[in-house]
């Protein structure tokens, strides 16, 4: 049995005979593929070109930007933005622990500099500040003495009678430096009769008579003893001191003799110096010098010599050292007391109390990282830091103006002024920012912490030629721009011919966010323009 499948068999029209024809497989796929393109084509043409090629005129109006060169008021500003801070502001921490006796303050009260906000129980401070202060006086008191006693004075008036030192000998305390007398005045010492002495009273008018001249002086009772003696012949007798007027002619063996009134002496006796000792030294060391000489007359307080060398010198360095460390001792102790006071460092409002009269402050507290007491601002000024780009730090100067808004506080335009400019910039990817702070004095609105816009003004253009900064084409030449003349433009102004445009080049001047100054190049009215970034279907494409 034949099983082979018949051929398929094709006719041939105009043909006088019916011929086979069997189509080779790949050419039959090529035709499908072929057939797939023809489709794709127009609907690429359908979709896309034809309608392009409806709307080109349009395209071309919306691929440009477009602005007139006109004369308008310039100002030159340099932006940035910046939070707004304190003009200053204190964190008053504490340094000692203890009771809170007083903190006459709350929380958005205005304090000025030196007003009271805590007193602090001093405990034992003030004690120590005593007994410090006593230390020094002790120390003070040592150093005098110890100054003194290089220089030996009398303390009382007289002749010198003897000087016990010389030039170069070696002294310690205790030895004798002179004796002195005052001769000026003498005193007669005389036995009377115990029964008359007890008729006579201090200050009595007595009567001396000089044994052998017989002259009489004039003399005034001293003392009286109370106590009976008994004389060589056996009589009761008390002695009575007169002092009399030395007239110059007195000395210690003169002899006399005396009556009181009516009541004379029982015996005669011989005048003494009302005054007469024997200064000895305070310190030690080394006679320097002498300052006086044997029978000088001296009034009180007078030097007689001067102490020095090593042994004095060391005395007295001690005791300057000694007196320096007590008095540092003195200042550690009212430093102390000093912390249990705590004042305004500043002028301003209390942002922050942490503490109140009768809570305890302790030593966890004041440690502790928040460990302030209260926080002071002072808000009658506010100053923020603003970055300024490299290429415009150069513009800035001291004082200029800046005006300033804040989104917090609508509608509202604050002024500053330049009040720092800071040359330590910082580079981020190749890019310096310079740091510059901006004070304001007028901040009614602001708070801490807010953020606000910038501009300093940094020139005054007035009215000048200008263009956007966006029509200007720098490039790597002399700046260019492209300027449309009429016959490029349609009615609507909108650029219908771009073969037509002309590129010049310009000479720029100043320039704000917006405009630019155009010193050289085109004329007032006429019309420049730009590629249209955002409305340019190629540059979407491509994903510009």
């Amino acid at each position: 049995m034949d099983i082979t499948k018949p051929k398929k068999e094709v006719a041939v029209q105009g043909s006088s005979q019916n011929l086979l024809f069997t189509p080779p497989k790949k050419r039959k796929k090529w035709l499908k593929i072929l057939i797939a393109l023809v489709v794709v084509v127009a609907a690429i043409f359908f979709l896309l070109i034809r309608p392009m090629m409806g709307a080109g005129q349009q395209i071309v109006a919306n691929l440009y930007l477009s602005s007139v060169a006109q004369m308008q008021d310039m100002t030159v500003t340099v932006d940035s933005t910046g939070t707004v801070t304190p003009i200053d502001s204190y964190t008053v921490s504490g340094m000692v622990t203890g009771d809170v006796l007083e903190a006459p303050f709350e929380e958005g009260d205005w304090v000025e500099k030196g007003d009271l906000l805590f007193r602090i129980d001093p405990g034992n401070a003030e004690t120590a500040l005593q007994q410090a202060q006593l230390s020094v006086r002790q120390a003070q008191l040592s150093y005098d003495q110890a100054a003194e006693g290089l220089k030996p004075k009398t303390n009382f008036s007289g002749v010198i009678q003897e000087l016990h030192i010389k030039k170069g000998d070696m002294v310690t305390a205790g030895s004798p430096i002179a004796t002195i007398s005052d001769t000026s005045v003498m005193t007669l010492t005389l036995p009377f009769l115990s029964t008359d002495a007890a008729q006579i009273t201090v200050g009595q008018p007595a009567v001396v008579t000089l044994a052998g001249t017989l002259e009489t002086l004039s003399g005034t009772v001293e003392s009286i003893s109370t106590a009976d003696q008994v004389s060589t012949n056996g009589a009761l007798i008390r002695q009575v001191k007169i002092q009399v007027s030395n007239p110059g002619a007195l000395t210690e063996q003169t002899q006399a003799t005396a009556k009181v009134g009516m009541l004379a002496c029982a015996d005669s006796g011989t005048f003494e110096a009302y005054t007469n000792q024997t200064v000895t030294a305070t310190g030690s060391g080394e006679v320097v010098s002498l300052a006086v000489s044997e029978g000088s007359w001296v009034e009180a307080g007078t030097v007689l010599a001067t102490l020095g060398g090593t042994t004095a010198n060391t005395t007295l360095e001690n005791a300057s050292i000694a007196l320096e460390q007590a008095q540092l001792s003195v200042q550690n102790a009212m430093d102390a007391l000093e912390n249990y006071t705590i004042t305004a460092p500043i002028s301003g409002t209390v942002i922050e109390k942490k503490f109140k009269a009768g809570d305890t402050i302790d030593s966890n507290q004041l440690s502790a990282a928040d460990g302030a007491l209260a926080v002071l601002y002072d808000m009658s000024s506010m100053t923020f830091e603003m970055k300024v780009d490299e290429q415009d730090i150069n513009k800035i100067q001291l004082g200029q103006q800046v005006t300033v808004t804040a989104d917090a506080v609508e509608g509202k335009t604050f002024t500053g002024v330049v009040d720092k400019i800071n040359i330590n910039g910082t580079t981020v990817n190749g890019q310096t920012n310079y740091p510059i702070t901006v004070l304001m004095n007028e901040t009614e609105g602001l708070k801490p912490g807010m953020n606000v816009s910038a501009s300093v003004i940094v020139d005054q253009a007035g009215t000048v030629l200008c263009i956007p900064v966006d029509a200007v084409n720098r490039g790597s030449g002399k700046p260019v721009v492209t300027v449309a003349p009429a016959e490029a433009l349609d009615e609507n102004g909108n650029v219908a011919d771009p073969s037509l445009l002309q590129q010049r080049e310009v000479t720029l001047g100043r320039n704000d966010t917006d405009n630019i100054e155009i010193i050289e190049g085109i004329a007032e009215g006429e019309v420049v323009v730009w590629i249209n970034e955002t409305s340019n279907p190629f540059a979407s494409m491509m994903g510009m």
